[in-house]
């Protein structure tokens, strides 16, 4: 989500974390209704020992921890740079590192254009359930990049 805009600026305070916030409610909403049917189920069927019990509970758990995993990714920009979170890495860029932001009709997320020739996934903004939303954001970042950084790096 967007912070506030400063004044004048017509840019968010810093720091703002961009996160699909529908999505995560959804993955981590689903993953504990399936935590919570999958033990009950476990519990209620009396066949079962108590080491099927627990086998029941760790599939549960698994799956949750799987729809929590995949709900991590977020964009934190501040001062400095972004650091970006996706689902098994997160990676520091300072602001002249990030030549543009790019979220084209089709993409699953934003990409950024990186100045040693790469793009690197952005899986915070994502325009899955929240179209509106992914697009203010990602504008909202390409603002930031465009205003905060040189394109090229300093380092």
């Amino acid at each position: 989500m967007s912070a506030p805009a400063a004044p004048g600026a017509g840019l968010p305070a810093l720091p703002v974390t961009f996160r699909p916030t529908r999505t995560r409610v959804v993955l981590l909403s689903v993953g504990a209704v399936m935590f919570a049917v999958i033990t009950a189920v476990a519990f209620t069927l009396e066949q079962l020992s108590g080491g099927e019990r627990a086998s029941f509970v760790f599939t549960a758990l698994l799956f949750l921890g799987v729809l929590a995993l995949l709900s991590r990714p977020r964009i934190v920009a501040d001062d400095d740079g972004v650091t970006v979170v996706n689902l098994t890495r997160t990676r520091r860029l300072s602001w002249a590192e990030i030549v543009r932001v790019n979220l084209r009709v089709g993409d699953p997320w934003v990409f950024l254009d990186l100045s040693d020739g790469t793009s690197m996934p952005a899986l915070g903004i994502q325009p899955g359930i929240a179209k509106e939303q992914a697009i203010r954001d990602a504008r909202t970042l390409r603002a930031l990049a465009e205003n905060r950084g040189t394109g090229t790096d300093n380092g």
